[in-house]
């Protein structure tokens, strides 16, 4: 089996064009299962069938493996089982009745507005970084772009008069409204910093890091995890949690579900019901604290 392994590893590689993390994973994932396999005394792939599977996912729940983690393996498995499929090795899929366990999906965390103003006043605005990391913090909050397009942003997406920024990609484009706080520090970013990092007629890239180059996704949480923990925030500080946070504050302050979800880029509303869990527990908060009865 370990022959088949190492081939659909290549296979991974020279034909889908997987990531190395990607492979890792798929690999790590079914060395397990090959481990569990041996153990049954099952040592060829044409043997394996739905009630071994069965049985090694049943041994991963007893475990106590959490239900993201026993999705992830089957995946790797029905990925593994596919390949050998298209080789010839097996001729029926026995995974195809084989489900996925019921992932709960976690309210996201998010920062209290007293932590995204400690978080925003760490920033030092008499020097030209401070400025930059100011302007791109109240942008990232203001707008809830993924830090991905935060990087990528061109001069010609902003649009400061007006208080918009326009992220393009593949698969569609919008155009997302910011507020007074995030144009200030804008101008003053534009006026006072970006032509210390870059020289303007070189590149049209709107934050770049101190060489000016493109600032990486990497670059700019670090940044941000060194202003979290200066500001004494506890909680794990990632880009990521300013787009939670946006999108948190927003419906507890009357945005409805569809307009969060447009301007966070989302194509299926879905993937913004997980947002509604803060919304309910602050609507829980009022009720107790309203409700004669409650």
């Amino acid at each position: 089996m370990n022959s088949a392994l190492q081939d659909f590893l290549i296979y991974l590689k020279d034909v889908k064009n997987a990531s190395g993390n990607t492979i890792a994973s798929y690999q790590q994932d079914l060395k397990r299962l090959f481990g569990y396999l041996e153990k049954q005394n099952v040592t060829d792939t044409q043997k394996i069938n739905e009630t071994i599977l069965n049985s090694y996912i049943l041994n991963m729940e007893r475990e106590g493996r959490s239900p993201a983690t026993v999705s992830r393996h089957l995946a790797s498995i029905k990925a593994f089982i596919l390949y050998l499929i298209k080789r010839g090795i097996l001729h029926e899929d026995p995974t195809e009745r084989m489900h996925n366990p019921k992932v709960e999906k976690k309210a996201p965390v998010t920062l209290t507005l007293d932590e995204i103003k400690r978080l925003f006043e760490e920033p030092d605005v008499s020097g030209y970084k401070g400025i930059r990391d100011k302007a791109m913090l109240e942008l990232l909050y203001a707008t809830g772009i993924r830090v991905s397009e935060l990087v990528s942003l061109q001069i010609s997406d902003v649009n400061i008069k007006n208080k918009y920024v326009t992220i393009r990609n593949i698969k569609n484009e919008r155009v997302i409204p910011f507020g007074s706080m995030a144009k200030q520090a804008l101008e003053t970013y534009l006026l006072q910093a970006r032509d210390k990092f870059v020289d303007k007629a070189e590149s049209d890239m709107l934050f770049t890091n101190l060489n000016g180059e493109k600032m990486s996704r990497q670059g700019f949480w670090k940044i941000m995890k060194s202003y979290g923990k200066e500001a004494g925030i506890t909680k794990e500080i990632t880009p990521q949690i300013l787009r939670h946070s946006f999108a948190v504050h927003m419906m507890e302050n009357g945005a409805d579900l569809q307009s969060v979800g447009e301007l966070l880029g989302h194509i299926d509303v879905t993937s913004t019901q997980v947002y509604m869990q803060g919304r309910q527990k602050k609507l829980r908060e009022v009720y107790v604290e309203a409700h004669p009865r409650a």
